[in-house]
Order: structure tokens, then C-alpha cells, then sequence
């Protein structure tokens, strides 16, 4: 079998494993959303944080809810990593410095999981499973609740009341985060992925030294790493270190998970608002832009030049030779699209065409499924703003699920779809025009400046993913990329909670002849244009730059 046709197989196998499980999965979260019911566990907890569930809140409130939660959250991890020198459980690792420990703290919380450390030679077991484990489970819970709120402003009418955030949170880790997670890790297990609490051990001799690994509750981990679109890996090489990420399987079994919950969320939605054909439209947009950015990558990667690559079957630079270049395209594309920031390839070594691919993933809002409920709101928003362009073009006030988008849900949209942009070319321009940032590139070139922009990129748009090359571990990029990662992990849930606000006040508009029919492929096509022409006009002139010119050079 070529290595092509393997790829495809894989990436049809993938598509299969994610339909069986779309429509029960999608409809038992819209259930888990739309019951009053609580569990006892559940019960439990709301005592124990001292929140009343049964207490429906308008958006501000439920704004302070999330900013609270996650500002508890920066606090408690950053402690956490300041005081590991004295943990038990640390490996002998000191404790992490203030620059890095709060880039960290940032990282995990807004769901980004960026890493500029080696994780097998930083974090010890306390931190990594009461820290960054517990964040991986609430991080992906905030960005879950959060598109609930955003359906149930578009579900309900004359009322500003959008559920309660604690009952949200804690339904999302109990009910769905956690079961999935523990079937996840079992499998993995079962497949060779290791779980224990072991020490450092020597592995072997190497050119007259030894090799050091420390062990860890990596299969757990790993579980709701993909799970809940975090990315952030036990150890530095992440999914491509064989203690993750063993087989072609368990490759393929990750990508699963990476894709799972954002896709069913499309079904969560359309059952949510009445009209799961709803559910299906936005389906097909996240689904075609997908596969066509798998499609694209694959053929970059296997588009090889000389003797050398004709061997190796494509552009193996870089890739686990246990996967391949169809697995990785896949994986590197799933990633990118989706919040994930896990790797099992280094994307700085992918063509100039491949890596630019990667970035315009990101660059898109990661919307195609995108993260746990991030990329389901982010999609919302954007089909807003697909609907107001409709309307511009017929001449029509805009509607949407039979709200009408006036004057303050587009500003809000606007808003929501400009900051991440600015954040991005913001700072990467200035590091490129300071002195010592630039330092920290390994390449020269178009090819350094991608490992900037990458950067960026990645934090601004909470993926977490790096492009390798750029050593991030400095004050400078520690700080200007939690800034980042913050900015753009709040500021944008502003603007989703106040329009989930604004619709949830208006009355139905009932649908009448001249009404733009939202759930058909002629909604789902201008809607991927949109996508692609505004993703394109904001950030040209950046990737002309960086992977374009490096691209057309080789």
C-alpha cells in the first residue's frame, strides 16, 4: 500500500469513527444542558463552592462567573509552580520562575496550553496532575458553558437570562469531560501508553552516557489533553514522544478525540434551537473547510522534488516515521483547526507551504471544529456575520434563527472577529522591531519571521502549538504571550456573552418568504467564503511574509 492511499484510508476511517458517534454524542450534550435536574455529586459541589444552580443569570453575571473561576485558577496554578521546590512529588525539580511560571498559569487556564519548558524536566507529578490535569477539565468546561450560553441566547426570547455558569461547569466536567476522558485513557493504556507515578530511571547507554525519563499519569493526562483541545504534553516531544503516542492507532485515536466533542457540538446546537438542520449546516461549513485544508496539506507534503523524498514517500522531515506524512498532514491540520496544540510533527520542519497552512488553520479562528466550544461560537459568529452580508446584498434587515442582527449584534461580531487580529500582528510586529526578541529566532529569513508570527498566532488564538525554532523561554515572549492568550481567550467571550445578552431580549421574528434559509448549502457556501475572504484580507500581507515567500523560494 503507497503512502498516499494510506492517508486517505486513515482520513476516511477518521471521518467514519466521528459520524457514529455524532448524533448520540451531540444529543446526549443537549440534554445534559437542558435539564434541571443535578446529580449528587453535582449537589456536592455546589455547597462546597457555595453556588446556588437553580439561579438563572443575565450575561454580566455570568461574565463574572467565568473571569472569577478563571482568575482563581491563574492564581492557584501559579502558586502551585512556585512552590514545587517543597512538594512532595517533585522529582527533585525546583520550583518555576516567576516569568515562566506565570506564562504557564495563563496557558492551561485559557485552555492555550502553550509550553516553553520540557515538560519531562520541569514539572513534577503534583503539578502536572493537580495543576495542569484540573485545568485541562475546567479550561474546556469554561469554553463549553460559554457556547451553551450563546445557543440558549439564540433559543430563548424577551429574557436576559442565560442559564447558570457554575451548573454549566460543573455538568461539563462531571457528565461529559470526565467519562469521556476515563474511556479515552483505558484505551490508551490498553494500547501502551504509560500511567504511573514513577521516578526518574536511566534507559540505556548512549554514545558512552545515559539517557534519563522520568515516568508519570501520562495515558490520563493524554486523554483529556486531546479531549478537551487542550495540546499541553507530559513531555517536549508531545505526541510524537512514543510514552504518548505509541502507535499508528492510538495516532489516529487522538485525532479522534481532538475532533469529537467540537464536531457533535454542531448537533448539540441544532437540537438546543429547535432545528438540528440548523445543526447540520453549520456541520457542513466546519466539514468542508476541514477536509479541504487536510487535502491541501497532503498534497504540500506529498508533493516531493528529487530522489531523496521519492524514497521516503513524501516530506518526512520533521515526521514520526511511525505515522507518516498522510497521519501527520492529518494531525497537523486537526490540531491547528481545532484549540489543540498538540503535535506528533514538528511544523517548523513542513514545507514553506505546509507550515503556512498550519497558520492560516489558526488564523481562521480555529472554527473548523475548533476547540471545545470555542469553535462552535466562534462559527455562530461568523454566521452572523455571513447573514449581515446576505442582507446588504437583498437589501433585507438580517435575520438569524429568527433574530433579527441589528446595529449591536454586529458591532459586537465586528469586535469579536477584530481583536484576535490585532493581538497577533500586533505583537509580532513589535517583536520584530525590537532588538532582542529577534534573538530568539533560530532561522533568519521568511522562515524566522514565521516562527514569530507562528507564535503569536498560536497564543492569540489559544491553540498553544509551536512552530519549533523559537526559543520562547525568555521575559520577553513568556510575558507578551500569556498577555496574548489572556486578551484573547476573555475579551472575545465578552462580546459572546453581551450579543448571547442582546438576542436572548429580542422577540421571534417569524419567518417569512424573504427569509434567508440559514440551514441550506447556499448558506453553507457563502458562509465558507466569508470565512475565507475576511481570514484572507486580515492576514495577507503577514503570511506573504512568511510561508508564501518561503514557499515560492523552494
Amino acid at each position: 500500500m503507497g503512502p498516499v492511499l494510506a492517508g486517505v484510508l486513515q482520513l476516511l476511517a477518521l471521518i467514519g469513527a466521528l459520524a457514529l458517534v455524532y448524533i448520540p454524542l451531540g444529543t446526549y450534550m443537549a440534554k445534559v444542558y437542558s435539564t434541571d435536574r443535578h446529580w449528587r455529586v453535582e449537589r456536592w459541589i455546589y455547597k462546597g463552592i457555595g453556588a446556588n444552580p437553580d439561579t438563572q443569570m443575565t450575561w454580566p453575571a455570568y461574565l463574572r462567573g467565568v473571569l472569577a473561576f478563571s482568575a482563581v485558577g491563574v492564581l492557584f496554578l501559579y502558586l502551585l509552580q512556585r512552590l514545587q521546590g517543597v512538594l512532595p512529588g517533585s522529582l527533585g525539580f525546583s520550583s518555576v520562575n516567576p516569568a515562566q511560571a506565570f506564562n504557564t498559569a495563563v496557558s492551561f487556564v485559557t485552555n492555550t496550553n502553550w509550553q516553553s519548558y520540557y515538560g519531562e524536566q520541569t514539572m513534577g507529578h503534583v503539578v502536572q496532575t493537580a495543576g495542569l490535569a484540573v485545568q485541562n477539565f475546567v479550561s474546556a468546561a469554561v469554553g463549553i458553558a460559554v457556547a451553551v450560553a450563546l445557543v440558549r441566547g439564540f433559543a430563548r426570547s424577551r429574557t436576559g437570562e442565560l442559564g447558570n455558569f457554575w451548573a454549566d461547569l460543573v455538568r461539563g466536567v462531571v457528565r461529559i469531560l470526565l467519562p469521556g476522558a476515563v474511556l479515552a485513557a483505558v484505551v490508551l493504556v490498553a494500547c501502551g501508553v504509560i500511567q504511573n507515578f514513577s521516578g526518574i530511571h536511566e534507559v540505556g547507554q548512549f554514545l558512552g552516557g545515559s539517557q534519563q525519563w522520568n515516568g508519570g499519569a501520562v495515558a490520563s493526562q493524554e486523554a483529556i489533553k486531546e479531549l478537551g483541545t487542550n495540546g499541553g504534553g507530559y513531555f517536549n516531544a508531545n505526541s510524537a514522544h512514543p510514552f504518548e503516542n505509541p502507535t499508528p492507532f492510538t495516532n489516529l485515536f487522538e485525532i479522534f478525540l481532538i475532533l469529537v466533542i467540537p464536531f457533535s457540538l454542531t448537533r448539540t446546537f441544532g437540537v438546543m434551537v429547535g432545528s438540528v438542520k440548523q445543526g447540520y449546516a453549520i456541520l457542513a461549513t466546519m466539514a468542508a473547510i476541514w477536509v479541504g485544508f487536510v487535502a491541501l496539506m497532503m498534497w504540500t507534503e506529498f508533493a516531493h522534488h528529487g530522489p531523496a523524498l521519492e524514497m521516503a514517500g513524501g516530506a518526512m522531515e520533521g515526521k514520526e516515521v511511525r505515522f507518516g506524512v498522510g497521519s501527520s498532514s492529518i494531525f497537523a491540520v486537526s490540531t491547528t483547526l481545532t484549540s489543540t496544540g498538540a503535535v506528533d510533527s514538528f511544523h517548523s520542519s513542513f514545507t514553506g507551504l505546509g507550515g503556512g497552512i498550519t497558520m492560516l488553520s489558526m488564523m481562521l479562528g480555529e472554527i473548523a471544529p475548533g476547540g471545545t466550544g470555542s469553535g462552535l461560537y466562534g462559527m455562530l459568529i461568523m454566521a452572523i456575520i455571513a447573514v449581515f452580508i446576505a442582507g446588504l446584498m437583498v437589501g433585507r434587515t438580517p435575520e438569524y434563527l429568527g433574530k433579527k442582527i441589528g446595529a449591536r449584534e454586529i458591532k459586537l461580531a465586528a469586535c469579536y472577529i477584530l481583536i484576535t487580529p490585532a493581538l497577533v500582528l500586533v505583537f509580532t510586529a513589535v517583536s520584530m522591531a525590537m532588538t532582542t526578541p529577534p534573538h530568539s529566532m533560530l532561522n533568519s529569513g521568511a522562515h524566522g519571521f514565521s516562527e514569530v508570527l507562528y507564535a503569536f498566532t498560536s497564543a492569540a488564538n489559544n491553540n498553544g502549538s509551536a512552530f519549533a525554532g523559537l526559543n520562547a523561554n525568555t521575559d520577553w515572549y513568556n510575558t507578551t504571550t500569556a498577555l496574548a492568550m489572556a486578551l484573547g481567550r476573555f475579551l472575545p467571550m465578552v462580546f459572546v456573552l453581551a450579543l448571547a445578552g442582546s438576542l436572548a431580549e429580542q422577540r421571534p421574528v417569524p419567518v417569512t418568504a424573504g427569509t434567508l434559509r440559514t440551514e441550506k448549502p447556499l448558506f453553507t457556501g457563502l458562509l465558507v467564503g466569508a470565512i475565507l475572504i475576511i481570514t484572507g484580507l486580515t492576514y495577507f500581507p503577514a503570511l506573504a511574509l512568511g510561508p508564501l515567500a518561503e514557499g515560492l523560494a523552494s
